[in-house]
C-alpha cells in the first residue's frame, strides 16, 4: 500500500534531487528522508531512485508516481480542505424531512437561525408523515426527521434505533364553527361532538381520532378526509363539520369561521427531531438538531 506521506517524500526528493535538501523542505532528517524512501520502494516492489554518487535521478517507474503523486496529493489536499469545512460548519448539507404542521412553525425559525449561524451549511426541506419519514431516515433519504407519537399509544420501542431529540409536547384542541353552542365554552368533553359530521386529518392522526372517540364511547361519523390543514379549518368554517387538530396546525393556519376549544380528555403528541446514532455526531447535523430545539422552546 502506497502512504501518501512517502509519496509527498517522493516527490521532494524529485524536486530537490536529494535526500537532504527533501529533508530541509520536509523539515525531517536526511535519514529520515531516505529510510521512507526505503519503505515506499518495498511497498511497491521496485527501485524508484538510481544513486550514481552524489547524484539521483528517477527509474520509470520514479517517474510514472511522480507523475501521478501530484495528482493524488492534490485530490487528498482537496478532501482534507472539504472535509475540515463540513467539520468547522463552513460547509455541509443536512437533508430534513417534516410533517406539514412542523414545517410551517418550528423548521422556518430553526433554519433561519442555522443559515445565520452557518451560512455555508445547506439544508433540503421535504414533507412527510411519520411513520414515512422515518423510514426515510432509517433508508438514508434524509439526515433528520421530525416526527410525533401520542401519549400512550403503543410502539413506544419502535424509535430505539435512533437517536431521539425531544422537541415539545403538543396538546390536540377542538375547532368547531363559530357559531356551534359549544363555540364559547371553556372547555368540550369530546362525546359532547358524537352526533356531528366530523372532518379527519392525515391517516396517523384519523386513527388517533377514532381511538379516543371510542375510549368516549362513540364511532365518529366521518364525512370528510384531508391531509391539508388548511382545507380542515376552511370545511369546519364553513358548518361542515368539527374536527380535532394539533395545537401546531392552529398556530400555522388562520381559522376563520371556526373557534378552537379545549378537548376533554386531554390528547397529547410527542414532537421530536430523530436521526440516526452515526449522523448524530456531524457537526451540520448537530447544529440542525440544536436549531429545532431552539425553536420549539420559543
Amino acid at each position: 500500500m502506497i502512504e501518501a506521506r512517502h509519496l509527498r517524500v517522493l516527490r521532494a526528493v524529485a524536486t530537490t534531487g536529494s535526500f537532504s535538501a527533501a529533508g530541509r523542505e520536509l523539515g525531517c532528517t536526511q535519514p529520515a528522508v531516505s529510510q521512507q524512501m526505503k519503505a515506499l520502494e518495498t511497498s511497491v516492489g521496485t527501485p524508484l531512485l538510481v544513486r550514481t554518487g552524489r547524484e539521483m535521478r528517477l527509474t520509470q517507474a520514479g517517474e510514472a508516481l511522480v507523475r501521478h503523486a501530484s495528482g493524488i496529493l492534490a485530490g487528498l489536499t482537496a478532501a482534507e480542505e472539504e472535509v475540515a469545512a463540513i467539520a468547522g460548519l463552513r460547509a455541509g448539507r443536512v437533508r430534513l424531512v417534516s410533517f406539514p404542521s412542523g414545517s410551517s412553525t418550528l423548521v422556518p425559525t430553526a433554519l433561519a437561525a442555522l443559515r445565520a449561524a452557518h451560512p455555508g451549511t445547506r439544508v433540503s426541506l421535504e414533507e412527510a408523515e411519520p411513520p414515512e419519514s422515518v423510514d426515510k431516515l432509517r433508508a438514508g433519504d434524509c439526515d433528520v426527521a421530525l416526527a410525533f407519537r401520542y401519549e400512550g399509544a403503543p410502539g413506544a420501542e419502535e424509535w430505539d434505533d435512533l437517536v431521539v431529540r425531544p422537541l415539545l409536547t403538543d396538546r390536540l384542541v377542538g375547532l368547531v364553527p363559530e357559531r356551534h353552542p359549544l363555540a364559547r365554552s371553556g372547555s368540550v368533553a369530546i362525546g359532547e361532538l358524537a352526533d356531528e359530521p366530523w372532518i379527519a386529518g392525515c391517516p396517523r392522526c384519523r386513527g388517533q381520532l377514532i381511538e379516543v372517540c371510542a375510549g368516549a364511547g362513540f364511532t365518529p361519523r366521518i364525512d370528510f378526509a384531508t391531509d391539508d390543514y388548511p382545507a380542515v379549518v376552511g370545511l369546519v368554517g364553513a358548518g361542515l363539520g368539527v374536527a380535532v387538530l394539533p395545537q401546531l396546525a392552529i398556530e400555522s393556519v388562520r381559522p376563520r369561521g371556526a373557534r378552537a376549544v379545549t378537548l376533554e380528555p386531554s390528547v397529547r403528541r410527542e414532537i421530536v427531531a430523530l436521526t440516526l446514532p452515526d449522523l448524530a455526531q456531524v457537526p451540520a447535523v448537530r447544529a440542525t438538531l440544536d436549531q429545532l430545539a431552539r425553536a420549539a422552546a420559543r
